[in-house]
């Protein structure tokens, strides 16, 4: 960037694309991908007047409001809400259950309105969370971010195809779980490998599924509590008062109480961890970014939010934690508190329903992470970050080489046939909970340092999405995150276990070496000495003028009648 002072560019370039700050500066037309070449000076060199729709390069942009909005969702309501659950009401009592999802919900409240501030001020290609860190923050940081989120996004798309495949088992037992793995990967693959509108429709409709199934489980839980049931048996709190709302864990008294909120947080970040990357992720496929992406993060924080913490209330007084089936454990619908209620409350067949809400969540969740998996690896590569191959689209926008090498990763499904081998999948999984806490620490630390970059180059008037309690939210969340991380594998000390120690913290060696590992290739190679980017070269200015134009430019929708308004109002 030239200096602080620039905040526009030629107006041939506003109007034709992207401007860059590089020694050859082009633009790339959204209309029809025509090049214009500068020199240093910003003049143009030649022009490209072909009408060629395909950039090798670039995305698609093919998803509404809606789609965002679902595919978001999605990701984060998986097996870890619908199953997940009963370990930690087993192990810890529905109090802490309760407080546990409500603390992380006022978490994801802030990571998603940082992401969401951010991704609207430049919802470009690749720019996502990882790009935000070594822009706004550090490249190293930002490259070991990058690496972090993939891995992560990588692993749990293998971690619900398995769960998924262990659902169908429910039905059917006849037929080995390597089958029902490959058939599900290959949907999950076939999705992603199709034009983005084609996935964000097909995520909308799972999605939406699977939205109808859990409120459906808390309107439930609620006729139950009521005494609704066949059984006619108003529960009420009952069970909060017996065996009681607190399941001492570790240690007796006030302190394994406590202990007991502190797992069941740690528990529950496995739930929550990587759902708000989605929006940001979706950013730059996005249809309208400036208007749908505040949309989609304001209304995704409420209804999650709504099906969380409503949901773990309805299965914190339907099913006790002493129950024997809860104890037992399993990742199909036998094992989900849900159906150990309805089941007690005399309720038949629905446990099926639940299952098959369970296949669709199953699904939905590990499309969606293959597709962020493959953006993250997308933007790595924009970046210079990872090898340059993995920019390459088809014509439907498709990067197809990223989409390729994450959907290698879901093979680590097939750890689970033998009961040896899924002991090792079990602790990757372990592991992306902790990864998903140290991505949101650096997330934080870009946040911080973008905001102070806005100020610095006075654009805070052209920040279009702003939310409140900022910029103490991202200390909040950086300070909770930051305890929550080096205590997550605290019990391991209480009876030592050399697996789940390392488990629970080797991610912290790999972020390590991928960070130093491209500090000293940076400081040796480069010459970048800095430990963050100095203010005045934090380029905020690449692409705004074309972002602000087609927000300009995108046409207001007035809606012709009432049920059109509700239309627009959703997508």
């Amino acid at each position: 960037m030239e200096d602080k002072n620039i905040s526009t560019v030629k107006s041939s370039s506003i109007r034709t694309g992207i401007y860059r700050s590089n020694s050859a500066h082009y633009a790339l037309s959204i209309a029809n991908s025509r090049i214009i070449n500068y020199d240093e000076k910003g003049n143009p060199l030649s022009f490209d007047d072909s009408t060629e729709p395909f950039d090798p390069e670039t995305l698609e942009r093919g998803l509404k409001s809606r789609h965002v909005q679902l595919i978001a969702l999605g990701g984060c309501i998986g097996t870890g809400l619908f199953v997940g659950t009963g370990s930690a009401l087993s192990t810890c009592g529905p109090a802490p259950l309760l407080i546990s999802y409500m603390i992380m919900t006022t978490i994801i409240f802030f990571v998603m309105n940082m992401l969401g501030e951010m991704t609207t001020f430049l919802p470009l290609p690749g720019n996502g969370p990882q790009a935000f860190v070594s822009n706004y923050f550090d490249p190293s940081l930002g490259f070991a971010t990058g690496w972090n989120y993939w891995y992560t996004f990588a692993i749990l798309i293998a971690a619900e195809v398995t769960a998924a495949a262990i659902v169908i088992e429910y039905w059917i037992t006849s037929v080995n779980l390597a089958v029902w793995i490959t058939i599900l990967l290959a949907i999950v693959v076939v999705m992603n490998f199709s034009g983005v509108k084609y996935f964000g429709e097909a995520e909308f409709w799972f999605a939406s599924l699977k939205l109808i199934g859990i409120t459906g489980l808390i309107i439930v839980g609620i006729v139950i509590f009521f005494g609704g049931a066949p059984t006619h048996d108003r529960l009420g709190f009952r069970y909060w008062k017996t065996p009681g709302a607190f399941h001492d864990h570790l240690v007796a008294g006030n302190t394994g109480r406590f202990l007991g909120v502190w797992t069941a947080l740690v528990k529950s970040g496995f739930a929550f961890i990587c759902s708000p990357e989605l929006v940001s992720v979706c950013g730059a496929e996005s249809v309208s970014p400036r208007r749908n992406i505040p949309k989609a993060a304001n209304r995704f924080i409420y209804r999650l939010a709504f099906f969380y913490v409503c949901g773990t209330l309805v299965i914190g007084v339907i099913v006790p934690y002493n129950n024997a089936r809860l104890m037992q454990g399993g990742s199909d619908a036998s094992a989900s508190p849900f159906v150990i209620g309805i089941k007690n409350a005399g309720i038949p067949v629905l446990d099926h329903i639940i299952n098959a809400v369970i296949l669709t969540s199953a699904t939905s969740a590990s499309n969606s992470y293959l597709y962020s998996a493959s953006r993250i690896l997308y933007g790595l590569a924009r970046n210079n970050q990872a090898p340059k191959i993995f920019t390459k689209v088809n014509r439907m926008g498709v990067p197809y080489y990223a989409v390729g090498m994450s959907s290698l990763f879901g093979l680590l499904a097939y750890l689970n046939i033998s009961s040896a081998s899924s002991n090792v999948f079990t602790w990757l999984s372990n592991m992306c909970t902790t990864s998903g806490f140290i991505a949101w620490l650096c997330l934080c630390m870009a946040y911080i340092r973008w905001r102070k970059a806005i100020d610095y180059h006075g654009l805070s008037d052209r920040v279009t999405y702003r939310t409140i309690l900022q910029p103490y939210g991202a200390y909040y969340v950086f300070g909770f995150i930051f305890v929550l991380t080096l205590t997550n594998g605290y019990a391991v000390f209480f009876d030592f276990n050399a697996a789940d120690f390392v488990a629970a913290y080797i991610t912290f060696p790999i972020f390590a070496a991928l960070y130093f590992g491209h500090k000293a290739y940076n400081y040796f190679v480069n010459g970048h000495k800095t430990w963050a980017n100095p203010l005045e070269k934090i380029d905020l200015f690449t692409g705004l003028d074309l972002i602000e134009e087609e927000a300009a430019n995108d046409p207001e929708r007035i809606p012709n009648g009432f049920l059109q308004k509700i239309w627009y109002w959703i997508a």
